[in-house]
């Protein structure tokens, strides 16, 4: 079975940075996406970041909201993804899922909380 962890989620002034971390254990090898969304209070889901491709050969995508400032990584051996959030402003709050896609199957965290605020 598939299990994917988030961490890294937490209370951070205006301005700060967090770095999330996701990783998946169980029968997954080489998912073709990885990602990390987010849902804001009173807001739908939202698609922050990707990486797609194989473990040698990927490209991340950005929303517009958070280009420049967040920034998307693989590890291949962990199979884990991370996020690296800077300049963080009060409209990035959230609780932010990461998402593993291999062979079709979409598996899901249950979540970390980050919180924008001064």
């Amino acid at each position: 079975q598939v299990q994917v962890v988030e961490s890294g989620g937490g209370l951070v002034q205006p301005g700060g940075s967090l770095r999330l971390s996701c990783t998946a254990s169980g029968p997954i090898f080489d998912p073709r996406g990885m990602a990390w969304f987010r849902q804001g209070p009173g807001k739908s889901h939202e698609l922050v970041a990707r990486i797609l491709g194989t473990a040698t050969n990927s490209a991340a995508s950005y929303a517009d909201s958070v280009r420049g400032r967040f920034t998307i990584s693989r590890d291949n051996a962990k199979i884990a993804v991370y996020l690296q959030m800077n300049n963080l402003k009060p409209g990035d709050t959230g609780v932010y899922l990461c998402n593993v896609m291999e062979k079709g199957t979409n598996y899901w965290g249950q979540g970390t909380q980050v919180t924008v605020s001064s």
